[in-house]
């Protein structure tokens, strides 16, 4: 008996040309990734219906809602198609902001030593993590709300396999940060998150979704530093506009700049918990930016 492993698993994705249609011999492309928890679940429908035996006579499956998570290490070129959709905008001279353009996938798990596909199509993503911590690779996650999901021990018709691409994960020590237009030295983290608000839509005859609702592009973050003075703590308190323009940088040169022009703090308290260094954490929130047309703009800046 074989017993499918992480080791041997594939997840590649194509563009559909219409909402939860796989294109005819489609050429996927890879996903690099660290894990994924893609695939189904259904709602539970149970009969009310009372006897006088105590038992439950009827169970049916409800609405179908095809979901995951794809956790990755960012790594330069490796994943722009997908920051593309999830940020609803598109590639520009090297240059992505947040926009309104909708983009649906099939999204293909293939576990090789088994010899089993898992397709979910309609995919859509709806949200984007990102971590940058000391001493670890840059990591985040994407999380996608899809439409159908099948398997199958066979790959699409003709179906096309690009190969991935190999440039390494960016660290969190090779780059920079600024706040304010200034360089900091002393932040320990970075958390930035996208969130489109989607929604799956249902009606009556089908158990499948229709195309989800989507609401605001909404940014939000953290920050945490060492407390060495009060600068960024008076900016929450005097609900003072900043900006955090962060640089990664891979081990050939390539640069990720990702730019938050106009951000407001809404926590920041330094905690103490011990003898220890102190750091505060403060929480913020991205907003529109005129020169930008955006809260949020990433910059490809090849070596």
């Amino acid at each position: 008996m074989t017993i499918a492993t992480g080791s041997r698993h594939n997840l590649s994705y194509i563009l559909e040309s219409a909402f939860g249609t796989t294109p005819t011999s489609p050429g996927f492309t890879p996903i690099r990734h660290t894990g994924t928890t893609m695939g189904l679940t259904k709602e539970a429908l149970e009969s009310e219906e009372l006897r006088e035996d105590r038992q439950i006579a009827h169970f049916r499956h409800g609405n179908k809602s095809v979901s995951g998570d794809i956790n990755f290490e960012l790594s330069y070129g490796g994943l722009d198609a997908l920051l593309e959709a999830v940020m609803c905008g598109t590639w520009a001279t090297n240059v992505l902001k947040a926009g309104t353009t909708r983009r649906s996938f099939t999204l293909e798990r293939h576990h090789q030593d088994i010899g089993k596909y898992l397709r979910s199509t309609g995919c859509q993503f709806n949200a984007f993590s990102l971590s940058v911590a000391p001493n670890s690779m840059v990591t985040g996650s994407f999380g996608v709300i899809g439409k159908g999901f099948t398997t199958s021990a066979s790959a699409l018709g003709s179906s096309t396999y690009s190969a991935e691409t190999t440039t390494a994960p960016f660290d969190s020590f090779t780059g920079s940060i600024t706040e304010g237009g200034s360089a900091v030295a002393v932040i320990t983290g970075l958390e930035l998150s996208v969130d489109n608000g989607m929604e799956a839509l249902y009606v009556v005859g089908s158990d499948e979704t229709l195309e989800p609702s989507i609401g605001k592009s909404t940014v939000t973050g953290s920050i945490t530093a060492y407390f060495e003075d009060t600068t960024l703590i008076d900016k929450f308190i005097a609900e003072t506009a900043s900006a955090i323009v962060f640089t990664l940088t891979d081990a050939l040169g390539n640069d990720y700049i990702v730019s938050l022009p106009n951000i407001k703090y809404n926590s920041g308290s330094p905690e103490v918990s011990g003898p220890g260094a102190i750091t505060v954490t403060l929480d913020f929130v991205a907003l529109y930016y005129a020169s930008d047309a955006s809260q949020m703009k990433i910059t490809r800046v090849p070596a």
